[in-house]
């Protein structure tokens, strides 16, 4: 029976997300800091400055500044969107909001005790397999 909670990320998973996490802190700082970039990634590497010239352009970073504005917010907050006027409406959101941080951070730790605890299992189970004497054959 496979009870592992979550798969860990691949390497190649974890590299997507640093350089997304490039990425955005590139957008966050406009058009400048991406020719910043490419021109330090000719001066490091040719190839590598080459690929950030390539992605600007096919992005179209390079032409535009919308991306500064319009990248995805991770996660649940009080700024995720603004109020809409109507009281009631934004009450129940940061309302049902806080509740689903709530209910995740819970979540979160439930995994975490249970990880623990299948951990502790597993290793009861490998000391009481290690204690026993070898069976003998005849």
């Amino acid at each position: 029976m496979n009870t592992e909670i979550a798969p860990r990320p691949s390497v190649v998973d974890r590299i997507g997300a640093a350089l997304a996490g490039i990425r955005d802190w590139l957008d966050e700082r406009g058009k400048v800091a991406w020719i910043a970039a490419m021109i330090l990634g000719f001066i490091a590497c040719w190839p590598v400055g080459l690929a950030i010239l390539g992605y600007m352009i096919w992005s179209k970073r390079m032409f535009s500044c919308r991306h500064r504005h319009h990248h995805h917010r991770r996660g649940f907050g009080r700024d995720f969107a603004q109020p809409t006027g109507n009281y009631a409406f934004d009450a129940y959101r940061e309302e049902t909001l806080k509740r689903l941080e709530d209910e995740h951070r819970e979540f979160l730790d439930f995994l975490q005790k249970l990880r623990e605890a299948k951990d502790k299992a597993e290793f009861d189970q490998f000391m009481a397999g290690r204690n026993q004497p070898p069976a003998t054959q005849n």
